[in-house]
């Protein structure tokens, strides 16, 4: 099948890869020629685990190719897949400029039937923007899908190749054909396809989004009480999780959520909903309650230290998340803002992120244990593996102050306890 996909930024190349890895012909387009050069140069501009030998493969193959000509990117596909961005605006609300002009310029240079495919994350209501947008410049027939993508950052890869539903919001049969064969190399083992209204499949992106946001705010605030009344919230989370009707995933207590998915998408829905007459206080009290939760480790550290002034902060992880660069609505950031305001100086490693960081009070190093050198105490907020085992006696050795202040709850505070280290992690009894 020959494919467009528009924007070469976290979904849209992962999904254009992995499309050309089944043996499709992927065009993949962006106005952006920097991106370009370094896609044809063999660079890529994320990091996302398992992505850099498909493409490599594929653009060896030649079924993967990477443009900023808009009519030959048009005239390729006869699936165009729309993945650019939509960041929020100042009121939350989706910015649905690129969107739209995606929609404008596929109106404008398209010559025959084609199914226009949103796989960014988009308000209910979008694709009868795009039939309006694309139906002024053309009289040439085409469908409009919602195809919502469901990509985990750090397991995008293994995602899209094995995914757990494919929802596809359409009425044209055609459309859904079409559809249907595009995936069809992805659910040989079972059905997975799920088939909708539009603006139901819109609303179910942000609805699954929005539900973990809410399962990760609420742990958090269970922790940040449990602490306050002696109980531990992994011990709370193993009954709860145990429990079929909720089970373990997003349970687990921490810094608070970032991304680019959960912080925006959140923001995004609420703002449909008020436009709507349907508020949704319930996505109010997460968003507030994760803003709240980013600031509960320098709480934890200005409790135990009193004046900052002077002090200097071992920071293992930046990402916002293990197995990725992106530092989008990072926890981290919060918390070197809180740190360094406070008087304090923060050397920070992180395996991939933050490289390119720079903020007065902020070292970035090169390695976990450059981090440690005349740090006053340790602070992680990125659960990395490597952070997961490390040597305590090195750590002690190393510290000023032998203390941890674990935004991941990575380790038991039994056994630091028997080291002689401070530990502060989050909801548990130290």
């Amino acid at each position: 099948m020959n494919i467009t996909v528009v924007g070469t930024g976290y979904v849209g190349l992962v999904t254009g890869a992995c499309l050309a890895d089944a043996g499709n012909n992927v065009f993949c387009l962006d106005l952006n020629q920097e991106k370009i050069r370094q896609l044809n140069a063999g660079e890529i501009p994320i990091f996302e685990p398992g992505l850099e030998p498909i493409v490599k493969r594929n653009r060896e193959a030649g079924r993967l190719r990477f443009s900023t000509d808009v009519e030959a990117s048009v005239a390729h596909g006869e699936l165009q897949l729309i993945a650019v961005g939509t960041p929020p605006g100042e009121d939350g609300s989706a910015d649905m400029q690129y969107v739209l002009a995606a929609a404008r310029a596929i109106g404008k240079h398209m010559k025959a039937w084609k199914v226009i495919a949103t796989k960014s994350t988009v308000p209910v209501g979008t694709a009868d923007r795009i039939k309006e947008v694309i139906g002024k410049e053309t009289s040439t027939p085409f469908a409009v899908v919602s195809n919502p993508e469901f990509l985990k950052e750090g397991a995008a890869v293994e995602d899209f190749m094995r995914p757990d539903r494919v929802i596809l919001g359409a009425e044209d049969p055609r459309a859904v054909a079409l559809m249907r064969q595009l995936y069809a190399p992805f659910q040989r083992n079972h059905e997975r396809i799920m088939v909708m209204s539009v603006r139901s499949a819109e609303l179910t992106k942000y609805a699954a989004n929005a539900m973990l946001a809410t399962r990760i705010s609420f742990m958090n605030e269970l922790a940040n009480l449990a602490e306050a009344i002696g109980a531990d919230i992994e011990e709370v989370r193993r009954g709860i999780g145990s429990d079929p009707r909720i089970g373990y995933q997003f349970l687990y207590a921490g810094a608070g959520f970032g991304g680019s998915c959960f912080p925006k998408d959140v923001k995004a829905l609420q703002n449909s909903a008020t436009e709507a007459g349907r508020p949704l206080r319930v996505l109010g009290a997460v968003g507030a309650v994760n803003d709240d939760q980013k600031r509960v480790l320098a709480g934890k550290v200005k409790r135990r230290f009193k004046d900052l002034k002077g002090k200097t902060f071992a920071l293992w992880g930046l990402a916002f998340k293990a197995n990725t660069d992106d530092m989008r609505e990072a926890a981290s950031l919060v918390l070197i803002d809180d740190l360094t305001a406070a008087g304090a100086k923060v050397q920070a490693y992180d395996p991939v992120a933050g490289k390119a960081l720079k903020q007065d009070g902020l070292k970035i190093v090169d390695s976990a244990l450059a981090a440690l050198e005349g740090a006053d105490a340790l602070i992680i907020v990125t659960e990395w593996q490597e952070f997961r085992s490390p040597d305590f006696a090195v750590i002690k050795a190393k510290l000023k102050t032998p203390a941890i202040f674990d935004g991941r709850n990575l380790y038991d505070p039994a056994v630091l306890k028997s080291l002689g280290i401070e530990y502060f992690p989050i909801g548990r009894k130290a």
